[in-house]
C-alpha cells in the first residue's frame, strides 16, 4: 500500500450543494443564488469532497467580486454628473 493522501480529508458527512433555489444565470453562465457554473451545478455529487470545497472557496469569490463591482457601480457618479474642476488657478 501506498502512504495515505494528507491533501485528502475523512469526510464523515457529505458536502451540502450550495444551491439556495434561486436558480437564474447571469451573462458569464453563472448561477445568481449560488455561484457556480453550469458544470459546477450538473456534475456537483460526481465531485470528490475536495473538489466540492475547491468550488464553494471558488463561489465566495465569485460572489464577492460582484458584490465589490456592484458597490462600485453605485459608488461612482455617472462621467455627466462628475464636477468639472479647473485645472489651473486663472480659470
Amino acid at each position: 500500500m501506498g502512504e495515505p493522501n494528507h491533501h485528502e480529508q475523512l469526510e464523515l458527512f457529505p458536502i451540502p450543494s450550495p444551491c439556495i433555489g434561486y436558480c437564474e444565470t447571469d451573462n458569464k453562465g453563472y448561477c445568481l443564488g449560488c455561484f457556480r457554473s453550469r458544470e459546477e451545478r450538473f456534475q456537483w455529487l460526481k465531485y470528490s469532497p475536495a473538489q466540492q470545497r475547491e468550488i464553494i472557496r471558488l463561489c465566495r469569490q465569485r460572489k464577492y467580486r460582484r458584490l465589490l463591482a456592484a458597490k462600485n457601480e453605485t459608488a461612482a457618479p455617472a462621467s455627466d454628473e462628475m464636477p468639472t474642476l479647473p485645472l489651473f488657478d486663472d480659470e
